[in-house]
């Protein structure tokens, strides 16, 4: 049970028992690992064996990932702010985006993989014309 500043209670979910046991160094109990389980197998389509934003159909041919590679991620991830569509006019999210994957081409890719136009990093750059 949780108790709220107003003096009401209520129970704890799922996901705050894990977030709680992981957070206090204990392990999480086999049922809350069971249950675990049961909700990530509800992001699959299909009997697949990965979400879809793992999988090339989750994945945009441009660069990033489409609308389903989104929505599948979301709802893999439910305690994280959702992913966004690319903002490729401008506006805030852009200059972050692009900032930060042009510091990561810079550091984590080599030089051919730099250099070569249809590489993930060199189309979501594009996608999102920085």
């Amino acid at each position: 049970m949780i108790k709220r500043k107003d003096g009401s209670t209520s129970q704890r979910g799922l996901w705050d028992n894990i977030r709680a046991a992981k957070g206090s160094g204990k392990k999480p109990t086999k049922e809350m690992l069971k249950q675990e389980k049961k909700i990530k197998a509800k992001t699959m389509k299909n009997g697949g064996s990965t979400p879809a934003w793992q999988r090339s159909e989750g994945k945009n041919k441009e660069g990033g990932l489409n609308a389903k590679g989104r929505a599948s991620y979301n709802a893999a991830n439910p305690g994280k702010p959702g992913l966004k569509a690319p903002q490729p006019e401008g506006g805030p999210r852009k200059k972050s985006f692009c900032a930060r994957m042009s510091g990561m081409k810079k550091k984590l890719t080599s030089a051919k993989t730099a250099n070569d136009p249809n590489s993930r990093i060199n189309k979501s750059l594009r996608k999102w014309k920085c």
